[in-house]
């Protein structure tokens, strides 16, 4: 389904990652492939633009990152990306230029392109957020079914098979996520949409277009 594929939800030049979707037609695909990335791109990046922190964290020289937020390698914190008061970077987790992780959130196994906001206590794990994708106070990914099986995309075309016990969601360029929402297992948002505040998601919203509830999404006019 072309709606799925990662040039339709995002701006690859918008994040440090751009390689590692290379010959990738679905983004979740990338996910098991995180770790070993960073790996391998942190030891590349120039000592004038990142220092090394610690056990394979490489933060950005403009960044900013409050002393009591706390980082796991891998790491990679982008340029002028702001690292809050409490929050927790579990691993795995890449922050785009002039990002922002806030208060008591927490980030596992993601991709945040550059701009990305998740500002105030979110939980985003196994999850790619594209360029200025922004999540409401309180808004979390589920990533895992609560009968701990595989995860398997909803689409009007019918269903995908992920082969993955956990997948968050996959926020295209410029989402918008309401306040307390969740984005259950498997939750793909094309570019530009927006999700109304304590919604309960599943499956794929098209993008440019409004979540309501499930069963009523809207076109944008």
């Amino acid at each position: 389904m072309k709606e799925l594929t990662v040039d339709a939800l995002y701006t690859l030049e918008e994040t440090i990652a751009k390689d590692i979707f290379a010959g990738v037609e679905y983004p979740w695909e990338v996910l098991p492939k995180i770790h070993d990335f960073i790996l391998e791109l942190g030891s590349t990046l120039p000592e004038e633009e990142y220092e090394k922190v610690g056990e394979d964290v490489w933060i950005a020289r403009s960044a900013n990152v409050f002393p009591s937020a706390y980082i796991h390698g891998p790491a990679i914190i982008g340029k002028n990306a702001e690292v809050r008061h409490c929050a927790f970077i579990r691993g795995n987790a890449i922050v785009g230029e002039g990002a922002v992780v806030g208060n008591s959130t927490e980030l596992k196994n993601v991709i945040l392109f550059n701009k990305v906001q998740v500002p105030h206590y979110n939980y985003v794990g196994d999850s790619i957020l594209g360029y200025k994708a922004h999540m409401g106070a309180g808004s979390i990914t589920s990533n895992v079914k609560s009968d701990k099986k595989l995860v398997v995309l909803k689409t009007p075309e019918g269903p995908i098979e992920t082969g993955m016990k956990k997948f968050g969601a996959m926020l295209g360029d410029e989402v918008e996520v309401g306040c307390g929402t969740v984005l259950n297992p498997g939750s793909v948002v094309g570019k530009k949409s927006n999700i109304y505040p304590l919604s309960s998601v599943r499956g794929f919203v098209p993008a440019e277009s409004i979540y309501k509830k499930q069963g009523e999404i809207v076109e944008k006019q």
